[in-house]
Order: C-alpha cells, then sequence, then structure tokens
C-alpha cells in the first residue's frame, strides 16, 4: 500500500521505517530540511535500537523516502498518518496546532479520497477537530472530496521502538467505518498473523485509550514510590515489599520498581494533558493530580539524599553522574530526574562529571558549555576526584561496576543510587555509604 506520514520523529519515523520493512511504499514529510537530508543520507537524528540499519535498507530499496514536500506526500499514499508534536500548552493541555496544519495541508493538496490517522498522543475529540478542519478547507476549495478520519494510537517504549512496532501488543483502530476498517486491516495485516492484535472501537474510545494506557503506568510508578517514601520512615525495605505484592498475579511485577521519577515525552506530558481534559468537562481528577505531584517530588530526592549525606553543604562539591537520558536505550532527556538533580546542585554551589551512553550531545545541546558540567568519556573518568556518585538511569553498563575503584576514585565514599541498582549490604561491604530509593541509608525510622 502507498503510505505517507507526517512528521519524522521518535513515532513518525518509526513507524513509516518499520511499514516499509514489510513491503509497504511509505513517503514520509516534515518542514526541517536539514533532518529530511539528512535521513536521505541514511543520518538518524535519534537513537533507537534497530532503527538505523532499518532505516537505511529502506532507503536503498526504494520503499522508503523524505521529502520537504507536502503535495507530493498528500498525492502519494491513500492512508495518511499524522505524526507530529503535540507538545503540553502553557496550561499543560495538547497543543494541536501542528496536527491541525498537517489536517489543512493535505486537505489542500487531497484530490481523492484520503484516510487521514491520527497517530499523534491527541486528546478525545481530535478526530473531530480534524474532521471540522479538513471539510473548512475543502469547502474554501470549492470541491466535495471524501474522506475518513482514523484514530490509531501508538504504543511504543522509547528504547524499544522498533521491536514494539514490529510485534505490537494490540492495534487500536477507531473508526465507525467498515470500509475504512477494511483498509487499516490490509495495512497492518503483516503484523497480525500471528493472533489477533487488531482491536477496532469507536474514534472517541480509541483517543481516550492511549492516555488512559500512559496514566496507568505512570500511576503504578507514582504509587510504588510512595510506598518507598512510606518504607524509609517505617523502616522497610521496599525491594523486599516489591517482591511482596509482584507475586499476586492481580498486580504483577510490571512497573512496579521505585526510582527517582518518571521523565520521557509522554508520561509527563499525557498526565498533564489528561488532567486538563478532564477539568475541561468538569470533572476533577484528584487521583491523576496526585500521580504528577508525586513524581515531581520524586524528582528531588536524589538531592536530598546527597544534601542529607553531606549535611546540607555541596558547596563546591563534585558529583559524579552516572545516566543522563531518562531511561536506558534513548537519548531523549526531556523531564529527565537527571536535570532536576543537576541543576539543584548547581544551584547549590557544587559542579557535576556526567556519563551517559547515549545522551551526552543532547545534554551539550541543552546546557551548552558549563564551567559547573564536565562531560566524561567513561563512567570510570566520572569517577576522578569526584565527592559522590549519583546512578540516575540504569544502563546496563552501569549494572556491575568495579565497587573497588568506585571506592577509590571518590574522595567521600559514597554512592545515591536512583534506580535500587546495587543491594545495599553489598555495596555498604566495600565501604561505599549506600542511598537507595526506600532502601539503604534512606531508610530513616521515624516514631508516630
Amino acid at each position: 500500500m502507498k503510505v505517507t506520514v507526517f512528521g519524522i520523529g521518535y513515532v513518525g519515523l518509526v513507524q513509516a521505517a518499520v511499514l516499509a520493512g514489510v513491503g509497504h511504499d511509505v513517503v514520509c514529510v516534515d518542514v526541517n530540511a536539514e533532518r529530511v537530508e539528512n535521513l536521505k543520507k541514511g543520518i538518524i537524528p535519534i537513537y533507537e535500537p534497530g532503527l538505523t540499519p532499518l532505516v537505511q535498507a529502506n532507503v536503498e530499496a526504494g520503499r522508503l523516502q523524505f521529502t520537504t514536500d507536502a503535495e507530493l506526500g498528500v498525492k502519494h499514499g491513500r492512508i495518511q498518518f499524522i505524526a507530529v508534536g503535540t507538545p503540553p500548552d502553557e496550561d499543560g493541555s495538547a497543543d494541536l496546532q501542528y496536527v491541525l496544519a498537517v489536517a489543512k495541508t493535505i486537505a489542500t493538496y487531497m484530490e481523492e479520497h484520503r484516510i487521514i490517522v491520527d497517530k499523534s498522543t491527541v486528546p478525545v475529540g481530535t478526530a473531530d477537530n480534524v474532521s471540522e478542519c479538513v471539510t473548512s478547507v475543502l469547502t474554501e476549495r470549492g470541491v466535495a472530496i471524501p474522506f475518513d478520519v482514523v484514530s490509531n494510537p501508538e504504543f511504543l517504549k522509547e528504547g524499544a521502538a522498533v521491536a514494539d512496532c514490529q510485534k505490537p501488543d494490540r492495534i487500536i483502530v477507531g473508526t465507525d467505518s467498515p470500509a475504512v476498517e477494511e483498509k487499516m486491516r490490509e495495512l497492518y495485516a503483516p503484523f497480525n498473523r500471528n493472533h489477533e492484535k487488531l482491536i477496532v472501537m469507536d474514534v472517541r474510545s480509541a483517543e481516550l485509550t492511549k492516555y488512559a494506557a500512559n496514566c496507568m503506568l505512570a500511576t503504578k510508578i507514582s504509587f510504588m514510590n510512595e510506598i518507598a517514601n512510606l518504607a524509609e520512615r517505617l523502616g522497610a525495605d521496599v525491594e523486599k515489599v516489591r517482591q511482596g505484592i509482584g507475586s499476586d498475579p492481580r498486580i504483577g511485577y510490571s512497573f512496579i520498581y521505585p526510582g527517582c521519577g518518571y521523565g520521557g515525552s509522554c508520561f509527563p506530558k499525557d498526565v498533564q494533558a489528561l488532567v486538563r481534559t478532564a477539568e475541561k468537562v468538569g470533572y476533577t481528577p484528584e487521583l491523576l493530580r496526585s500521580v504528577e505531584a508525586v513524581n515531581k517530588r520524586q524528582k528531588c530526592k536524589l538531592f536530598e539524599n546527597l544534601s542529607q549525606h553531606f549535611n546540607g553543604d555541596l558547596q563546591g562539591k563534585k558529583i559524579a553522574l552516572w545516566g543522563l537520558s531518562f531511561k536506558p536505550n534513548t537519548d531523549d532527556m526531556r523531564d529527565a530526574p537527571s536535570r532536576v538533580l543537576m541543576e539543584a546542585v548547581w544551584a547549590a554551589g557544587g559542579s557535576v562529571q556526567a556519563y551517559d551512553p547515549e545522551a551526552m550531545n543532547e545534554t551539550q545541546r541543552i546546557y551548552g558549555h558549563r564551567s559547573d558540567l564536565a562531560l566524561m568519556g567513561t563512567k570510570e573518568a566520572a569517577l576522578n576526584g569526584a565527592d559522590a556518585l549519583v546512578v540516575c538511569t540504569e544502563w546496563n553498563v552501569f549494572k556491575a561496576p568495579d565497587f573497588e575503584l568506585v571506592k577509590s576514585s571518590l574522595t567521600h565514599p559514597v554512592i545515591v543510587d536512583g534506580r535500587n541498582q546495587y543491594e545495599p549490604e553489598l555495596v555498604e561491604g566495600y565501604g561505599l555509604a549506600y542511598y537507595g530509593i526506600g532502601r539503604g541509608r534512606s531508610v530513616r525510622v521515624v516514631e508516630g
């Protein structure tokens, strides 16, 4: 099938490459001319495992093209994906200006029936807005061209997006048109052979499904962080608690790892957006507000533990930081807990020596050249002369460090572990003070 994808960020590029990989003829459209030219040369703007060879192979095969020519894109594909960003507006609600701009573009150039697919994460009711937008432009043109708007939300995890797209758990399609459903089934047939994965529902339910999924996962994380904070005050070990509750099949082990808070492009934005959506329809989303508040507070835990160890004085202290991206296997630093930590250390008069396998260029782009930030070539180099080590991202390369080297490199033998990567007793056995999340020296019993 001929497919067009507007937007070549995390979602659009992965979806386009995977569709091309099974034989579809895909054209990607983006307003960023530099990005388009780089992609034509096989230069990928993001780090995502498996993405670069997939893009390069399909470009070479002629199944994947990149262009800034919107008219070419609209005329190419019967199916038109909208995969542009929906950044938070000033009030936290999703900003739909880019989605609607693409809708206007499609309406401007379409000459025959088009299936317009909302792939971006958008509030409930966006499909109606897109339909109105397209209808308005067609009316201005004085033409009556049929079209359909479909909700087809993505469920990709950064760091595993290609695999998630190639072998999806489910494919949500929001439409009330049997003809459109048939076309979407044809599009996704290569990914639906093992067992039925396509779930068809009405458009508004599909739009809400995406937000509900992300908010549920964010809720599990914030809940477990709440329990970790209680464990610290009650003298419990949150890791033992996690194992105890995870053994219940109704709960399970997924997304119940406490840590220094979630970040990225999805959870923070989507929780805020659903809160604002609820408020606009007169509903007070107390649980979702709490999820957001707990996460905001949790991102301060690393600095609080550092401050506790150094009795509130971080002036002149050099902090080694392992991990900058919000999660492993990505270079994405949007709403990353590392940023909250670094900025707090700087405000307290300290400096940071950081290492991350993929996110250092992004860190440089965000913060520029600063005298209190050194980006090091290895995790060992980040330790040299540092006063303490903070682990912020659970990259594999950090999971089994040489604790003797860590101790000998630090001027103060202390590890603040934001992802509970290490056993407190093991680390303490090497003569290192260990602060985890709900574990180690973070546990300080408060008598009621």
